[in-house]
């Protein structure tokens, strides 16, 4: 062997030699340290203090020693180790603690934890667990902590859980676990902390056994498929602090031993499906600050005794089905800062009680039937940021102690009954963000003391009957976002100030006596505006195409003239755009099919429009509703062929000509929405659209022929009869038989109209005819067996109960011929739903608030707007005749004036009034007004309910 090589390998043997004499100087708690680094995938430096070279690795970061150098805890909280947890330090005889939260650790928790016989403290939560917990876990004797939240941990809790008898707290929550709480947690008489809410499929009932977890200050379930009642075992937690089980599937009643648990603090049970009433005993939790039962379907009473609760701070009982009073024993919890009980069914008034209540900064009792009026003292309330008592029955009016409440953020009162001007001091609130006053009976002016509320957000006073002109100081609220003035009687013009609302996204002002031109500058802000309504003058200026934000623009039923503007265009993100009733004139602008988001509606319907539709509106693929009705539009239909996405289209009354193209939307098109055009033709049949519409026409003039005929009959029968029975008669005869009064000149109400139909079955006899045996009309007393002459289906009720037989009885059988002239049914037709009478069908449509057009014959049906002015007119009229009670009816001469009154008129505002006050309902709710959507013409009304949720 050469002497080179023999030193070669002396040498390597030498290395090798001390290489592993340097890795066997740490000890066999460091090799097992080292073991596990080697398995992380860390770039972080925390760890490069564990070096092979040194000893002992008790000055390694994160690991502490005892006195003799053995490792008793390690904690690497919040460190970026990224690997698996350790599996091999049973080597670490002594290791009491381990903490490895936070530190993006992966895999599964090791069985072998399990051998780490000394643990009394781990804590792996706040990572990427997955995988089941071992049973071996459950070996740990001297587990004081364990917590495994916020993992992905999967599979049921171990049933062998109460083998750790030392277990003090045990966190589970926001994992994944399933199944059932083991009974066996009851073994656990040491545990004060319970937590395993966030895990949604954990299910099944709480075990009766948590009651024997005498030492429990929290329990925590929340947001679990936790089910079943509450075990009145729950009692015997006498040190219990919190009980959170909220967002679970707890049903039945809170049992009464929950009064047992004294130390109790904070009882969240909220969105559950707890019943039955709120114990009493609940009086007896002398430390409860917080009391979270919201959205369950507890009943019965608010008990008294919650006034015993002298530290409430917190009260939410809204969304159950409790009744009663508010209890006037809230007024002794003076530390109660939040007093929720919207939506129930709660009733009688607001205590004055409750204004003692000084540290309240929310209320709310919002969604119920609470009365009388907003108590005066409500300016005690210093404290107060929200005050929330919208839809109840409140009355009086808005007290001007309110502007006393100096932090007051949001006041909704909406949807009562309160009355008088809104007290100009409310606009003192500097910090008032939100001021939600609709539909009540409001009356007076916006005071322009508005303009001191520079923080108000949202602004809403809509459907009440405010007057006076929009204050000029409205355009200093520079933070305002939503403004809402519709449906009540403000004149004068819009305030060119109204640009100064520079963050002003929604303003509505709909249905109003507005006059006056659209402003130049309106705020570039605006994404819906709905001036509808009103009676606004003049052109669009090309200003309009500075609302580049703007998506629904409605301008309907106003005076406007003079051409659509070019600029419209620039609103490119215009969706809804209605036009309608008003006196636009010229061609359509080719700019409205360039309009890329216009898809929900473009009504144009009843101005002056000329020339042929633009080429461009065949761009306009995405539109749903088209209205170009009412106009004075030429050439053909063709350009439509391509809007794809319509569901409505009417071009009726217009001159279009040539074939309907032969697609299958307008082969389903309603001839009223073609109607008035008779230049258009449908290729193939024999019968065009023209003549149906010239056959419609004719209708028409038969209809009128024949009422003004019957009239006239009738009439004449009327007074053949009078003169017949009352010859001889000294003239002194009923006053109301020769009473030639005009029923007000057709200034009837059609709300008296209807309240004059009953719900009683109505028996129908017919025509009538009495003959008196007597002499004397005024005094001479009814043969006891009249004789009768008529048709079934056409008699006065009176026939039934054989009462006095007058000229009225007529009356009423010339109402039903109105009606069957009109439906074009029968008054005993078969088809009518459960076998009704004409008249009773007639009545249970408008008492379900249907359209009254829907009565009509559908062959009179979607003609012009006068002519179903006429027909709603005569519909009115036929009810006045057909009232159940005799001495509501009119004369027969007055019926025929007011026949010959009915004439012309402007027919938006005619049928509006009719139909807005018109039909009665018996439930009127606050709810956003439905569209009324005629087949003749296309009506959008747009009203956003104001959720009144900050």
């Amino acid at each position: 062997m050469p002497p080179s090589f023999s030193l070669s390998v002396a040498v390597i043997f030498l290395i090798k030699s001390l290489l592993l004499s340097s890795c066997y100087s740490i000890d066999e708690q460091g090799q097992a340290l080292l073991k596990w680094k080697t398995s992380l995938n860390s770039s972080t430096d925390a760890l490069k203090s564990w070096n092979f070279s040194d000893k002992s690795p008790c000055n390694w970061f994160g690991i502490h020693c005892n006195s003799n150098g053995e490792v008793v805890k390690i904690n690497l909280k919040s460190v970026d180790l990224q690997g698996p947890l350790p599996s091999s330090f049973q080597l670490l005889r002594s290791l009491t603690t381990l903490i490895l939260s936070s530190t993006n650790l992966t895999g599964t928790i090791p069985k072998e934890f399990g051998d780490y016989h000394e643990l009394s403290f781990l804590d792996v939560s706040d990572n990427s667990l997955t995988g089941e917990i071992p049973v071996e876990i459950c070996w740990l004797r001297k587990l004081t902590t364990l917590s495994l939240h916020t993992n992905f941990l999967e599979g049921e809790i171990p049933s062998d859980i109460g083998n750790m008898s030392s277990l003090v707290y045990f966190t589970l929550y926001d994992n994944q676990l399933t199944g059932e709480i083991p009974k066996s947690i009851g073994e656990l008489r040491n545990l004060e902390v319970f937590r395993a809410g966030g895990n949604k499929n954990l299910n099944g009932e709480l075990p009766r056994e948590i009651g024997n977890c005498t030492n429990l200050e929290i329990l925590g379930l929340a947001e679990t498929s936790v089910s079943g009642g509450i075990p009145s075992t729950i009692g015997m937690l006498k040190r219990i602090q919190t009980i959170a089980a909220y967002t679970a599937l707890l049903s039945g009643p809170i049992p009464e031993e929950i009064g047992n648990c004294s130390e109790l603090q904070n009882l969240y049970l909220y969105q559950n499906l707890i019943s039955g009433p709120i114990p009493r005993r609940v009086g007896e939790l002398k430390r409860l600050k917080s009391l979270l039962l919201w959205q369950n379907t507890m009943v019965g009473t608010i008990p008294f005794e919650f006034g015993s609760c002298r530290d409430l701070t917190v009260i939410d009982l809204s969304e159950n089905l409790l009744t009663g009073s508010i209890p006037t024993s809230f007024g002794g919890l003076f530390r109660l800062q939040e007093l929720q009980l919207s939506v129930n069914q709660l009733s009688n008034t607001i205590p004055s009680e409750l204004t003692n209540c000084t540290a309240l900064t929310h209320l709310e009792v919002d969604n119920n039937e609470i009365n009388g009026e907003i108590p005066d003292s409500i300016g005690n309330l210093k404290s107060l940021t929200l005050f929330f008592a919208w839809k109840n029955n409140l009355t009086g009016k808005i007290p001007e102690s309110l502007s006393e409440c100096e932090n007051l953020q949001a006041l909704d009162l909406s949807y009562n009954s309160l009355f008088g001007p809104i007290p100009k001091q409310i606009f003192s609130l500097q910090n008032l963000t939100k001021l939600l006053l609709l539909s009540n009976d409001l009356l007076g002016f916006i005071p322009p003391d508005i303009g001191n509320c520079t923080n108000l957000y949202r602004f809403r006073v809509n459907d009440n009957r405010l007057s006076g002109t929009v204050p000029l100081e409205i355009g200093k609220l520079r933070n305002l976002n939503f403004l809402d003035m519709s449906k009540n009687l403000f004149v004068g013009g819009i305030p060119p100030s109204i640009s100064g609302c520079g963050n002003l996204e929604f303003l509505d002002l709909h249905s109003n006596g507005l006059t006056g031109s659209v402003p130049d500058s309106l705020p570039k802000s605006l994404q819906f505006v709905d001036i509808s309504d009103n009676r606004l003058m003049g052109p669009l200026t090309p200003d309009i195409g500075s609302l580049t934000e703007l998506t629904k623009l409605n301008l309907r039923k106003n005076q406007l003239s003079g051409r659509i503007p070019a600029e419209i265009l620039s609103c490119n993100k215009l969706q809804l755009l209605d036009l309608g009733n008003n006196g636009f004139s010229g061609d359509i602008p080719k700019e409205l099919g360039q309009i890329p988001a216009l898809e929900i509606s473009l009504n144009l319907s009843y101005n002056q429009f000329t020339g042929e539709i633009p080429s461009e509106l065949s761009g306009l693929t995405k539109l749903g509703v088209l209205d170009l009705s009412h106009n004075k539009l030429t050439g053909n239909l063709n350009t439509l062929t391509t809007l794809l996405n319509l569901v409505s289209l009417n071009v009726s009354f217009n001159d279009f000509s040539g074939q309907l193209p032969n697609t299958p939307f307008f082969r389903k098109l309603p001839m009223s929405n073609l109607a008035g055009n008779q230049g258009l033709y449908i290729s193939g049949e024999i019968a065009t659209r023209s003549d149906n519409v010239r056959r419609a026409k004719s209708a028409m003039k038969l209809l009128m022929m024949i009422l003004i005929s019957a009239s006239a009959i009738l009439v004449l029968l009327a007074v053949y009869m009078l003169i017949r029975t009352c010859v001889g008669n000294s003239g002194s005869m009923e006053g109301d038989t020769w009473e030639l009064t005009l029923y007000q000149k057709m200034e009837f109400s059609i709300d008296d109209i209807v309240s004059n139909l009953t719900s009683a079955n109505v028996i129908d006899f017919g025509l009538a005819r009495l003959v008196n045996n007597g002499d004397d009309c005024s005094k001479q007393t009814q043969s006891p067996k009249p004789f009768l002459a008529g048709s079934y289906g056409y008699m006065a009720p009176e026939h039934a109960s054989m009462e006095r037989i007058t000229e009225k009885s007529d009356v009423y059988s010339f109402g039903v011929v109105l009606l069957e002239v009109l439906t074009g049914r029968h008054p005993l037709d078969p088809t009518l739903p459960g076998g009704a009478h004409l008249v009773q069908w007639v009545r249970d449509h408008l008492h379900s608030k249907g359209d009254p057009i829907e009565i009509l014959d559908p062959k009179l049906r979607g003609r012009a707007d006068p002519q179903m002015h006429e027909m709603i007119q005569t519909l009115a009229i036929s009810f006045l005749c057909i009232s159940t009670r005799t001495h509501d009816r009119p004369t027969m001469k007055d019926v025929v004036a007011m026949l010959k009154e009915i004439r012309h008129v402007d027919p938006v505002s005619s049928e509006k009034d009719l139909l807005k006050g018109g039909w009665p309902s018996d439930h009127p709710t606050p709810t956003p007004a439905q569209n009324v959507v005629y087949q003749g013409s296309s009506n959008y009304s747009f009203a956003f309910a104001d959720d009144s949720s900050i």
